[in-house]
């Protein structure tokens, strides 16, 4: 639920899609291996590009990519590669679409391996949301720290792509692994 006149880390006035994800979604604990491999890819499309970019290409995401089912997306061939790089509504970047593809493979290992990509993903933070003293500023925040360094290094040894320590950082943000609500934001007090 958005709310006007409070303080936030981001989103700004002119933008009701930002400001939604802001007050709803960012930080906020996610544990659904779909969403999380949706995360993943999202998150690694945004690579050179803005948060507002993707998130307001998130809805055509999610139908190129068919829900961000894993299982589904591990099976695309050329003909869908083909599809994507097509479909004006994602970034049709080659690399990244190859990402997502040979990622959902990747998670398909590890959920055999760990029962759940959840449960892969969380133990880097001891399965719990990491709080650290609030930032004043957004430009305050840091982009990595030694848990998206052992993300990163676990997730590139497993065969995934564009996942940097960076990316990874973005990533805990997003899923509620780290929150990193700014002091004042009144999303501030649940740290």
């Amino acid at each position: 639920m958005t709310m006007p006149n409070i303080t936030r880390c981001f989103g700004g006035d002119a933008d009701p899609l930002m400001l939604r994800y802001h007050d709803d979604e960012w930080g906020v604990p996610l544990h659904d291996d779909n969403l999380l491999y949706e995360a993943i890819v999202l998150d690694g499309a945004q690579a050179g590009l803005s948060w507002r970019t993707i998130l307001h290409k998130r809805e055509a995401y999610r139908l190129a990519f068919q829900g961000f089912d894993p299982a589904v997306v591990s099976a695309y061939g050329e003909p869908d590669r083909q599809r994507l790089l097509a479909d004006a509504g994602i970034v049709r970047n080659r690399q990244k679409i190859d990402a997502a593809i040979n990622n959902a493979r990747c998670v398909l290992a590890v959920q055999q391996e760990y029962g759940s990509l959840d449960r892969f993903l969380w133990q880097f933070t001891g399965y719990k949301t990491i709080r650290r003293a609030a930032y004043r500023t957004y430009q305050e925040i840091p982009t990595t720290s030694p848990e998206s360094d052992a993300m990163s290094a676990e997730l590139r040894k497993r065969g995934f792509k564009f996942a940097g320590s960076t990316i990874c950082y973005a990533l805990m943000q997003a899923t509620g692994m780290i929150n990193d609500h700014l002091e004042g934001c009144f999303r501030a007090p649940e740290r």
